[in-house]
């Protein structure tokens, strides 16, 4: 199994460029499916999630053509062969779920294999499936074959008001895009309001929908009888943005992250100050420095957008270990999201944690350790810790990794990171 060595090397510094957001081009993939005419996505991550898609796309019969040296995806979907995900496919990735809409609207039909991805809580797809019910879709599950599918099928989408029990981002996109061809007007009540909902607004507007009032709780969705295709430049990725930031800080270092946008990342903007590193916003990008810097610790509570991001939880966590005095970490989003705490107190970390709180005591003597990626972001939280640490670490499990992460050993070491990849 592959694994990262990963060694202090001492303060970060340098120029890294920011990829194509991930969780947004997802999304923006599996709406390449309302239309027959050809989309073209540019800046899309080569990322092994970005590989599922493509393949789930094509076993619908679909054409995808992605460049990874331009880094980007042509996709055109004359004719659907088959309706849905299957279990091989949807179990690799929970974004799978997200063609579910675009096929309902479309055609009417979608046989999805209920998704996998990490195993960070239940995130159940009862939003998504409510949403869809209220527009006049029916919905059964079925065994096959040892796996759970759910089946929708619709003679008629209608629009209708949709009231989000929790701003889910999921729900929201799929939500969109099922609404974009559908009878009416669709209103989306306490939506999600992230960047990546903005962007797919953007793109399915470039394609001739009506979206209003995305980056809102409410979004008003006019109908529209057909879409056609377009060429659409993806947002840069805030996650990576901030897991670089933290690099830079729990390093000592200095880093210029290039096509960052500091609106996406304001939380941790704000956190980093109050730990004492400096974040200038620039008109190219954001530049973090921590350089002769005493950091101090602080509290955070995750939230959805705009509060601060779960994805960039556990990497702050890896900062706050290193940082003098005490801090607390409230989880709120998902419920498993701290197995990554484990992991660190085999390095050393004093951290303390019950149900979803932990405090986070301090120290300047972590020492690298044996440690297992857990899901994505733990992953590159250990590899953050393993920057600060005395010695060698090893993360183990680094698939996790690479599903979210474009050329995250190249784009370390270009910053003065000791890391190898080992097979």
């Amino acid at each position: 199994m592959s694994k990262y060595i990963v060694r202090n090397n001492g303060p970060l510094k340098g120029e890294v460029s920011i990829s194509g957001s991930k969780n947004a081009v997802l999304p923006l993939m599996a709406a390449s499916l309302l239309t027959s005419e050809k989309c073209e996505i540019c800046d899309t991550p080569a990322l092994r999630d970005v590989d599922v898609m493509c393949s789930i796309i094509r076993a619908m019969g679909g054409k995808v053509d992605f460049d990874k040296d331009s880094n980007c995806v042509e996709i055109e979907t004359n004719t659907i062969t088959y309706n849905g995900a299957n279990s091989e496919l949807a179990s690799k990735m929970r974004a799978s779920i997200l063609v579910m809409g675009p096929l309902l609207a479309r055609s009417g039909k979608a046989t999805i294999a209920l998704p996998g991805g990490c195993a960070i809580g239940a995130r159940p797809i009862d939003l998504h499936l409510k949403g869809f019910e209220a527009m006049g879709v029916k919905i059964w599950e079925k065994h096959f074959d040892g796996f759970d599918y759910v089946v929708a099928e619709a003679e008629k989408l209608t629009g209708c008001d949709i009231y989000l029990d929790f701003p889910s981002v999921g729900a929201t996109e799929n939500l969109m895009m099922t609404a974009v061809l559908a009878e009416g007007v669709t209103t989306i009540q306490n939506a999600a309001e992230e960047p990546e909902i903005v962007d797919l607004a953007n793109f399915l507007n470039k394609m001739g929908a009506k979206v209003k009032g995305a980056g809102t709780a409410t979004i008003r969705i006019e109908g529209v009888s057909k879409l056609h295709g377009t060429k659409h430049h993806v947002i840069p990725d805030r996650i990576e943005t901030g897991t670089f930031m933290l690099a830079a800080a729990i390093t000592r270092g200095e880093i210029k992250l290039k096509n960052a946008v500091a609106s996406h990342v304001r939380p941790l903007i704000a956190k980093l100050k109050e730990c004492g590193a400096i974040v200038r916003e620039e008109d190219d990008g954001i530049s973090v420095c921590a350089k002769d810097r005493k950091l101090v610790s602080t509290n955070l509570k995750t939230l959805p957008y705009p509060g601060f991001p779960t994805d960039l939880q556990s990497p702050f966590m890896s900062l706050l270990v290193t940082t003098e005095g005490t801090g607390m970490v409230i989880e709120t989003v998902f419920e498993n999201r701290f197995m990554h705490i484990a992991e660190l107190q085999k390095m050393g970390a004093i951290i303390d944690y019950s149900d979803r709180k932990a405090i986070i005591t301090g120290t300047d003597k972590l020492q690298g350790a044996s440690v297992k990626a857990t899901d994505l972001r733990a992953g590159a939280a250990l590899v953050l810790a393993g920057l600060a640490a005395e010695g060698t670490t090893e993360v183990d499990q680094v698939y996790y990794i690479e599903r979210g992460y474009e050329k995250f050993v190249e784009k370390m070491s270009g910053v003065g990171a000791d890391i190898e990849y080992i097979e």
